[in-house]
């Protein structure tokens, strides 16, 4: 039970504190950790498709390994000293793998700049959490790449962190959030990172697979716990999930768009480059930054849904393993 009563205990720590910036972090560590590895890995291998792909996957194992490793490390050297310190040292790593409260605070900063700065500002401020060009963006634009970025988020912050470690503990959420960082970071598909970042890529997919599907459902359950539409989630949910190049993005947007009753995706430029995506969902009515606000809301709710979906999950793993 010490692990998910660490889980518990992390979730309420970011539920109270968030992310401050002054605190260390593990994922800037992790970070830090990929571009010192890709510079290292750049200088060994050949920059031919097949060697930046071969260099690609040696960055996931090396940074993978080395953060799950060092984070069970790290709880086995606590538990020697003691139970206690062992469980507060979880419960720390936990807390740092769920980003809840800073994707909410995050949100809200545009949605500030929206109603009280400017559209400049609003532009500045979305550019912060998400991977498009902002700088032609209109007031439509900016609400919706906030609230992709919140949908999104759910499930790559906060539902995907508490299932890994509700199945493995801490160093599994640390293993989730390290491949998912390397995708964030060199996933990209451009000139510098179609080859090298293809491995990253692929097993963020993988990794990414069930815990997406399940946010989308548990999105469209809690949508009228919070005043959105229940109905139209599920039936954006069913009819877009699959409209993304990605195989998994789309499921937590489609069910987001559901509920706001808003149309999101649609073109948009990456790194100078526009890209036609299709849109999810239907423009019922004009999107608004108070769709910021709404699915913050949504992001509450299926952060709940899932700590107690987890914790059941936990508990009936280890039942299972016959360490209950």
């Amino acid at each position: 039970m010490i692990h998910v009563a660490a889980l518990v205990c992390g979730f309420a720590l970011d539920a109270l504190f968030g992310d401050p910036y002054a605190m260390p972090h593990i994922i800037r560590l992790i970070g830090n950790l990929i571009a010192w590895t890709e510079r290292v890995l750049r200088a060994i291998f050949p920059s031919t498709p097949k060697g930046e792909r071969v260099a690609g996957a040696v960055l996931v194992a090396v940074v993978a390994g080395t953060s799950c490793g060092a984070s069970a490390l790290a709880l086995w050297l606590a538990g020697l000293v003691s139970p206690s310190l062992a469980f507060v040292v979880e419960s720390f790593v936990c807390y740092q793998m769920i980003a809840a409260k800073q994707l909410r605070i995050e949100a809200g900063r545009v949605y500030d700049a929206l109603r009280n700065d400017g559209l400049a500002a609003a532009r500045t401020a979305v550019s912060m959490i998400v991977g498009r060009d902002t700088a032609q963006l209109d007031e439509a634009g900016v609400t919706r790449a906030a609230v992709e970025t919140v949908a999104e988020n759910t499930s790559d912050g906060v539902v995907a962190p508490l299932l890994f470690m509700a199945l493995g503990g801490a160093p599994a959420g640390v293993l989730y959030k390290a491949v998912n960082t390397m995708d964030s970071m060199v996933g990209y598909v451009n000139d510098r990172y179609r080859y090298f970042g293809t491995a990253a890529a692929k097993l963020d997919d993988v990794l990414n697979w069930i815990p997406a599907r399940l946010t989308g459902a548990l999105m469209c359950l809690v949508a009228p716990l919070v005043g959105l539409d229940g109905r139209g989630a599920w039936s954006i949910f069913l009819r877009d999930r699959l409209r993304h190049a990605s195989p998994n993005s789309a499921h937590p947007e489609a069910a987001c768009a559901g509920a706001l009753g808003v149309q999101l995706a649609g073109p948009a430029s990456y790194f100078g480059v526009l890209h036609d995506k299709p849109t999810i969902g239907d423009p019922t009515r004009p999107i608004e930054p108070e769709d910021i606000v709404r699915s913050n809301r949504l992001l509450t709710a299926t952060s709940v849904a899932a700590l107690l979906l987890s914790v059941a999950l936990g508990i009936l793993v280890r039942k299972a393993l016959g360490r209950w």
